[in-house]
């Protein structure tokens, strides 16, 4: 008998033990050492043997949370030890055990209707509803935890993995097209939808293996308590498939840009991070220059913020909190209303026609009350349409620091509708 014959018994005496009676607890008990040792690509190989025997593939559900559980424990012994609960490390894989569970599923339902089993269409399609959760999980990565080791110089393990991540969702997007050309009555779309349902399953149990082998261990062993810091608080404001625990770091948060990279000792990272961080060569940029205006989302000079605010397709003005014109901005893309250098200073009600002036005024002190955020109006000005939002700018505490007027000329996204759809690209 081979080995993965071997394998193959081990793993299904153990479902017919879960169909049985058996508990999780008890099961990883007997068996934990021996299936630790079974790759997660073989599980669902395995598991199309006993939907062949006749078990449902509802009852191999429960294998799910076993194979979950013992995944986890596999991890934390080889890999990574000492995560706290609620850390962002524990959250992102906490993420990936929920998406383990779908992806083994998608995998055996697209067997199922290899084999004809047309009704396997209908779980695919909710399969597929739950599955959309993944783009979170996949933007955490991009977004916090990329930067960090692009800092250090480490850019080929980043991309590598935004590359198949992104290929992931792109496979997702056709798969429900898929999916409604069959519900459409296409019925050769089946064999499709079992060939990218497969692939879809296979290459995020990859990407979760290389997450949890690789990625999440090396960045365990390099980012400081500072990094992680960042990581929470930035993560705090996101969404989460699954979230567990409380987590509050002691360091002060420490971002890419104010990183100074340094791999003092790498000896506690994966081979396959060891030898890039060795060799890396750190991104030292400064971003941050002398007589820059700092913002709570980056910096700018004077020079910068005018022109970028001259090239926004829509125009602005702020009236502060006692109703005066502080500041206005013209596009170079779009026109709304004609306003010059003289208003900075006026009283925000001398700015409209007096037949409109006790309804603007009206409007903004309802803002001002807190009985809206804002306000949308749609009006014309020649033979241009234009959308003009008026919005109530508040600090922290709550505090009124002034009316916000946002206009943006919308004439031809109106008037040619299908013209615009036609330039809509799917990202």
């Amino acid at each position: 008998m081979s080995s993965f014959d071997e394998r193959k018994e081990i793993l299904k005496n153990v479902i017919k033990l879960l169909h049985s009676g058996s508990s999780v607890e008890e099961l990883k008990e007997k068996y934990g050492d021996l299936l630790s040792k079974i790759s997660p690509f073989e599980i669902p190989l395995i598991e199309q043997e006993l939907v062949k025997e006749g078990i449902s593939i509802k009852e191999i559900l429960n294998l799910c949370d076993l194979h979950v559980a013992l995944f986890r424990d596999s991890l934390a012994k080889r890999e990574l030890k000492g995560i706290p609960e609620g850390h962002p490390l524990d959250l992102l894989i906490a993420e990936n055990e929920e998406l383990l569970k779908y992806a083994e599923v998608l995998g055996l339902y697209a067997r199922a209707l290899k084999e004809g089993k047309e009704e396997a269409v209908k779980f695919i399609e909710e399969l597929l509803n739950e599955l959309r959760k993944i783009r979170v999980h996949y933007r955490k990565n991009q977004m916090l935890i990329f930067p960090y080791l692009e800092r250090r110089g480490i850019t080929a393990v980043p991309r590598v993995l935004w590359g198949r991540e992104d290929q992931v969702i792109a496979k997702m997007r056709e798969l429900r097209e898929a999916i409604e050309e069959f519900k459409d009555g296409k019925r050769d779309r089946m064999e499709k939808i079992a060939s990218l349902s497969e692939e879809i399953s296979n290459e995020i149990m990859d990407l979760i293996f290389r997450e949890n082998k690789i990625l999440y261990p090396s960045c365990w062993a390099l980012f400081s308590d500072g990094e992680w810091a960042a990581i929470h608080e930035i993560a705090e404001d996101m969404e989460f498939i699954k979230r567990r625990g409380e987590w509050s770091p002691k360091a002060e948060p420490v971002y890419p840009y104010q990183l100074i990279p340094e791999v003092k000792d790498t000896s506690m990272l994966p081979a396959e991070i060891r030898a890039l961080a060795s060799s890396a060569t750190p991104d030292n940029y400064e971003i941050r220059r002398e007589g820059d205006i700092e913002i709570s989302t980056g910096f700018l000079n004077a020079e910068e913020l005018e022109k970028i605010l001259r090239n926004l397709p829509i125009e602005l003005t702020f009236a502060d909190e006692n109703d005066r014109i502080r500041f206005y901005t013209e596009s170079s893309m779009r026109t709304g209303f004609i306003r010059t250098k003289t208003l900075i200073g006026r009283r925000l009600n001398f700015c409209h026609p007096p037949r409109l002036e006790s309804y603007v005024m009206l409007n903004i002190k309802k803002i001002k009350e807190g009985e809206f955020p804002y306000r949308e109006f749609w009006t014309r000005s020649g033979d241009r349409i234009l959308r003009v939002i008026v919005a109530g700018i508040r600090d922290d505490e709550g505090r009124y620091l002034g009316t916000l007027e946002m206009v943006e000329d919308m004439t031809e996204i109106l008037k040619n509708p299908e013209e615009i759809m036609k330039k809509v690209m799917v990202l």
